[in-house]
């Protein structure tokens, strides 16, 4: 298949070149493509350089599957002109999510809804798919009431100068620039993306509304709390689950154990759980500290980690592309040798 990717330069399109070739996605010809200021410069893919593109020259090329990483504003622009062009377009930015003539994917829970006609298809929030992989096998086996969650994002989640930032600040160099209002080395900032009118911020709202989009079930109830902090693994995120039924502690064990994509660790005994450290760098969503609410009846507690730049980004695009390639929704066009 014949694939560009939008964004090559940045942090999660650097991702998506490096989960494409792991995968070993049979990529027959790959177009970088970025801002002006990056055309001409090289990328790396399976040992091999590639100069970027403009979006001009990348839509000219008529690549089967666009994969996009280049910002909200970029994505609204150039998504509809690449989609017109009859290139499947997979955003990573929230600028889709919410369209009600797109999907949200998540290829583990709602792929099969996908068909030729789907052109620009939205991948959500980093934060939101790593939980709604592992709450799904459990919505369908006792449906889910209420989900209350607390996240602590990693800072990469923001983007390469934000690493900068927590490394300048552990260094004591003040003299990167801050993406942050305040200091987030040995700190914890409650707040990620803006602030709206109901007190909630962005990000909070998004797994809100993205979840009950995904999961198919707006009598889903979700309230969060996103927070910021100094790892730069992966997200973590505690997540309290108040279902309509009840439920065996250990067949909510073997639901997950079972689901796909989903790795259980769970061996408290021997401090066995999820964290961003063991987490990054891997494709799949971990769970641990599986345990039931003793405070209310139905309601069951975990403990959620992946990567965001994996999972929640890169990886989940480059799967809604297999599935595309797979199921024969998109042409693979001319295969170069």
């Amino acid at each position: 298949m014949k694939i560009a990717v939008v964004g090559a330069t940045g942090l999660v399109g650097g991702e998506i070149l490096k989960v494409l070739a792991e995968r070993n996605f049979p990529v027959s010809e790959l177009i970088p493509v970025a801002s002006e200021r990056s055309v001409g410069k090289q990328v790396e893919f399976k040992g091999k350089q590639y100069t970027v593109v403009s979006f001009e020259d990348a839509i000219a090329a008529k690549p089967a599957v666009a994969i996009f990483s280049a910002g909200g504003g970029t994505s609204l622009s150039l998504a509809p002109k690449f989609a017109e062009a009859g290139i499947t377009v997979v955003d990573n930015s929230s600028a889709w999510r919410m369209d009600p003539t797109k999907k949200l994917v998540v290829p583990e829970i709602n792929a099969n809804t996908l068909t030729p006609d789907d052109k620009i298809i939205a991948n959500p929030n980093c934060s939101t798919i790593q939980m709604v992989v592992a709450l799904k096998p459990l919505h369908d086996r006792y449906t889910i009431k209420r989900v209350v969650v607390s996240t602590y994002q990693s800072v990469t989640g923001t983007g390469k100068a934000a690493v900068d930032q927590l490394f300048a600040e552990r260094n004591g160099d003040n003299s990167v620039s801050k993406v942050y209002p305040h200091p987030i080395d040995l700190n914890v900032l409650p707040h990620i993306d803006v602030f709206l009118d109901n007190g909630y911020t962005k990000e909070e709202m998004k797994m809100v509304n993205e979840t009950k989009k995904i999961m198919g079930d707006d009598s889903i109830q979700v309230t969060a709390t996103t927070v910021r902090i100094p790892t730069i693994g992966g997200h973590s995120e505690a997540v309290n689950v108040e279902f309509e039924n009840e439920f065996d502690l250990n067949e909510v064990v073997d639901l997950l154990r079972n689901a796909e994509g989903v790795i259980v660790q769970d061996d408290p005994q021997n401090k066995v759980y999820p964290m961003p450290l063991t987490a990054h760098g891997k494709d799949e969503v971990f769970v641990g500290r599986i345990r039931r609410d003793e405070s209310q009846p139905k309601t069951l507690n975990m403990w959620i980690v992946a990567d965001n730049l994996r999972k929640g980004a890169a990886t989940n695009a480059v799967q809604i592309a297999e599935y595309l390639l797979k199921h024969n929704l998109v042409e693979a066009g001319e295969v170069v040798a």
